[in-house]
This record gives C-alpha cells, structure tokens and sequence, in this order.
C-alpha cells in the first residue's frame, strides 16, 4: 500500500524531479493497470480465485477512498445551544461521486457474482494447453467444449438468462461512463487539431449522408465498411471531431470575426450534430469493445479532476469486465450451435432474439440502474434448473386434476426471464448528448 501510494503521490515519477503525471492520470492509470492484473488472465467462465477477487476488492477500495475526501459545501440548517437555528455551510461528498462511487461498487459486486454462478456447471469445459488450435479471430482464447448433443435445454436458456443480466450491467456502466465523459473538457490540444469545417473531418461521402434533408441512421450505418476494428474506430473519430467542430461554430455563430464562424443556419447545423451523436450512440452499442477514440484519449490525458478520473477509469473497467464476461458466454452459446449443426440463419436468429433492438436511444445512468433494481436476481444453474422443475411437476399435477390453489399460485408466478427485455426508445439525442464510446483496454 505504501509503495503503490508513493507512486501516486510521485505521479509515476519516481525519481522525483516532479516530472510526473497529475495526480487524476496517476488515478486513472492505476485503476487501470489493477484491473489488467487481476482480469487480464481471466479468459473462462468460471469464478475467480479467491485471493485475486480479495486483492482487487482491497486495492480497488484503497484507490476509491480518495473520492470520500472531495467534498463540496452544502447549506445546512444548524440550531445553536440557544436554540437559534440558522443555516450554514457544511462539506458533504461531492454530489456526482456521492451517486455514482456507490453504484459502481454494486455493479463491481453484481459482476463478481455472476461470475461466481458458473461454479457448479458441468456441461462444457475448456481444452487445455497444447490442445487448444482455436483459429478465428479470438486465437488466444481457450477453446470451449460442449457435449456432442449440445447443452441441454435448461442449461442454454440458464445462459441467455445470465448474458441478460450481464448485459444490464454493461449498459449501466457504459451509460456512466458517458456521462463522465461529457462533462469533461475538450483539451485545446484536441481542438487545435482539427479541420475548421466538418466537412473537411467527414470527407464528402459522409458528409452528404448526413446533410440529406432524409436521414436513417441505422440505413447509414449499414452502407459503410465497418469490417475491421480500424475502420470503425476511423468512423468513429471522423464523426466526433465533425460534432465538436459544429459545436463550436454555433457558439460562434453570431460572431462573423471568428474563424469558427459558418454560413450554415444554427438550426441546421444543430440537426447535423444530433444526427452525429445518433451515429456515434448506435457504434457504441454495435461495437461496445471497440478502443478509445481520440476525443476520449485526450480527455483522459489533460483531465485534471481526480473524482472524474475515478468515476471513468472505474466504471470503464467494469464496462470491459462485463463485455467480457458476455464475450465467454457468446463463445459457449457458439459452441453449442456448431455441436448442434445449425446453420448460420439458425445460428444468426439466435443471436438477434438475444440481442437488444438497436435504436438510436441516449443511455442514461439512472434509468438503467434502476432496471437493475427492478430485474430479476440472478441465479445458479442449479437454482435455475430447480424452478424449471417445480413448475413442470405443477404442470402435470394440473394436468391430472390434483392441483391445488397453492400449487396453481405458484404456477402463475411470474418465471425469471430468459427473454431478452425490449425498451422503447423514447428520447431523442440532445445538443449535449453522449459524446463518445467509452474507453477500454
């Protein structure tokens, strides 16, 4: 502890000649390079081992504890011995981190526990060592292995129940994250860097999509090239400095002098930014392991606020840990489709009937932990496999007549859901909207 606070304080410096990092990178980079340690190994759905989840819950708190020291002043009321009240100021945790440190804990803890659930399953393993010859695009992962029959039917719709769950808790750290995000400044170093008009940033294609009086975004997305993860994090990057290009030019709209200044309308630039922030959400959700964007390396790099800091290093960590998770998921679902000999249709349809529809909708925080709250808990296979056979033993005492009030109340209670849950996209992308996918190592 002594070691890695030194290092801290020295801004990873350590022949101190304050050549340092400031103290919000020092912060940010450790969360990071703790999580690559404990997680980076862990490439299996199975639990983690009992002294690493010690070790990340130890170090974790000991880097968080400094969030319990930024405080802002409150008014609040006082009654002195007297008995005169009056109001006076008083610090309290800042409001933001006061929110969001104790949401992310649960979320750390929720993740941990899903991990955990896979204790006890038996129906696919992994090859070991020398007999792992996976050779797609994830070469380095162990190769999952199921029955020849495929899993069984129960244990396939305990794992969609699980990716479920996990997948809530992605999108509620990825929707902190983005608002962490947001409110950080745009460095002037990034600024500087750019094109004076976005056209130049997009390049006439793209450009052109976007200021069509007619404009689909999913229809868009679909015509571009996002065959390789370069490609779309170049997308990515061309569209985020076209939205801060326009930003400024409505700020500047009204001054003719400024070399930021545009011809274009504010209403109409206005619309092609929101349609940009659009794009840039629907990436987010189609490609959430995608790397950093510019935009989000040099936030990062030229904050200055350690809370922000913590609040975006740690819930990006989480954001990784829970794709991750997914990703193991997904393989073990893969497997069973090939042992089973579906066809890529078949295989293809079960991944949409799993998937969230994509709609250009703004993640926001509260709302999506407070779907956490409301979700069901998640459960063990055995859990699992232990309703499934109570309700097929009322089923056939139903069938037989012999089914009593009880036992008809407890067949109509409501079943933990396997189905993915589908949410209304009802608010469109304001002026301030997400700015960018999340970083991730």
């Amino acid at each position: 502890m002594k070691e890695k606070f030194a290092k801290l304080l020295l801004g990873e410096d350590m022949s101190g000649t304050g050549k340092g990092v400031p103290s919000a990178l020092a912060l940010s980079n450790a969360v990071t390079n703790l999580a690559a340690s404990v997680f980076g190994e862990h490439r299996k759905l199975e639990p983690m081992a009992p002294d690493t989840k010690e070790r990340w819950k130890r170090e974790v708190g000991w880097l968080l504890s400094v969030t319990d020291h930024i405080v802002e002043f409150v008014p609040t009321r006082h009654t002195s011995e007297n008995g005169i009240t009056m109001e006076i100021m008083s610090t309290a945790q800042r409001r933001d981190l006061a929110m969001n440190i104790p949401a992310l804990r649960k979320l750390d803890a929720m993740l941990l526990g899903y991990m955990d659930n896979f204790a006890d399953q038996t129906e696919f393993w992994y090859e070991k060592g020398g007999d792992n010859k996976r050779d797609d695009d994830k070469w380095w992962m162990p190769t999952v292995k199921v029955p020849s029959e495929g899993l069984s039917d129960v244990t396939r719709k305990w794992l969609q129940y699980q990716k479920e769950c996990v997948n809530q808790v992605l999108k509620a750290a990825m929707a902190i994250n983005a608002q962490v995000l947001v409110e950080m400044e745009i460095p002037e170093v990034y600024i500087e860097s750019l094109p004076k008009k976005g056209k130049t940033s997009l390049g006439d294609a793209i450009y052109r999509s976007i200021t069509e009086d007619t404009f689909d975004p999913v229809e868009f997305l679909a015509g571009m090239d996002l065959s390789t993860e370069h490609k779309v994090l170049d997308l990515k990057n061309r569209i985020e400095a076209s939205t801060v290009i326009w930003k400024r030019k409505m700020q500047t709209n009204k001054d003719s002098k400024s070399s930021w200044s545009s011809i274009v309308s504010f209403e109409k630039r206005e619309q092609f930014e929101e349609r940009a922030e659009t794009i840039l959400h629907l990436l987010k959700l189609q490609f959430p392991g995608t790397p950093q964007s510019q935009l989000d390396i040099s936030k990062i790099q030229y904050n200055r606020d350690v809370g922000y800091a913590l609040l975006e290093s740690y819930s990006r960590v989480l954001e990784s840990l829970a794709y991750s998770v997914m990703s193991r998921i997904e393989d073990v679902l893969s497997a069973d489709a090939a042992a089973q000999n579906l066809t890529a249709t078949e295989a293809a349809r079960r991944v949409l009937e799993s998937a969230d529809l994509l709609a250009p909708r703004k993640l926001d925080a509260k709302e999506e932990l407070e779907k956490l709250n409301e979700a069901p808990a998640s459960m063990t296979l055995f859990d699992f496999m232990g309703w499934h056979f109570d309700q097929d033993e009322l089923m056939k005492r139903r069938e037989d007549g012999t089914l009593d009030a009880d036992g008809e109340a407890m067949l109509l209670k409501k079943a933990p859901s396997v189905a993915p849950k589908k949410f209304s996209y009802v608010d469109s992308l304001s002026s301030g909207g997400m700015r960018s996918p999340s970083a991730r190592h």
